[in-house]
């Protein structure tokens, strides 16, 4: 589901189970040490996904380690994101030399909890979710919540800093089944706007950014 989503130069692995199940290293295990039981499962599962696309790749193949906020630590010249909820795990991978961020992210197609809106939301969005064609089976507001999860993995890793829900504005195409997002804070490497793709299915939304290496030579991609 998710590769749909991404270019040529980003390879993708994703399940919609557990039964990929592969082993963890003491670090990994580590991580996830403390977690519930189904924590640990999904973080095995993805770091399965992870693992096979870095395969693919032609990247190292070992230690998956997390760092600050839960980033991957992904093998030297790799950029990548993985993500997890009820019923889809996935991970995606390229190399520095053809993107410079990534993020994906996927979540299940259902409305946010009550009062979640208002706080991942700026005041532009509210009244464009609203416009949106209810009839497409896509709920809206925890689309707009995937696809800025998405943007917050592609920024992180690069800038190393934490954006906000307040700080990226978006709008959603539903026809093109894209999305852009305006950034509200100075300083981007990326330039005032990202760009991403969205998809429905299956019971779930799944989002994805992808910044080519050479869309920006601010981005230090070696």
């Amino acid at each position: 589901m998710i590769g749909g989503l991404l270019p040529a130069s980003v390879v993708s692995e994703h399940a919609y189970d557990d039964s990929l199940q592969g082993r963890l290293y003491p670090e990994e295990e580590a991580a996830v040490a403390r977690a519930v039981d189904k924590r640990r499962t999904e973080f095995r599962t993805t770091r399965s996904c992870a693992r096979r696309a870095l395969d693919r790749l032609g990247a190292p193949v070992g230690v998956i380690g997390t760092g600050h906020r839960g980033v991957p630590l992904w093998p030297e010249r790799v950029v990548g994101s993985m993500t997890h909820c009820d019923g889809y795990r996935a991970a995606a991978v390229a190399w520095r030399s053809d993107v410079a961020a990534l993020g994906v992210d996927a979540e299940p197609n259902d409305v946010l909890p009550d009062g979640v809106l208002d706080l991942v939301t700026v005041e532009s969005e509210r009244p464009h979710l609203a416009t949106l064609p209810s009839a497409a089976g896509v709920c809206w507001d925890r689309l707009l919540f995937s696809a800025k999860e998405s943007v917050f993995k592609a920024w992180y890793p690069v800038t190393r800093h934490e954006l906000t829900f307040r700080e990226a504005a978006l709008e959603f195409d539903p026809t093109a089944r894209t999305f852009l997002a305006r950034l509200l804070v100075g300083g981007s490497p990326f330039g005032p706007e990202l760009f991403g793709r969205w998809h429905c299915d299956r019971g779930l939304v799944v989002t994805a950014v992808v910044v080519p290496a050479d869309a920006d030579d601010r981005v230090n991609v070696r």
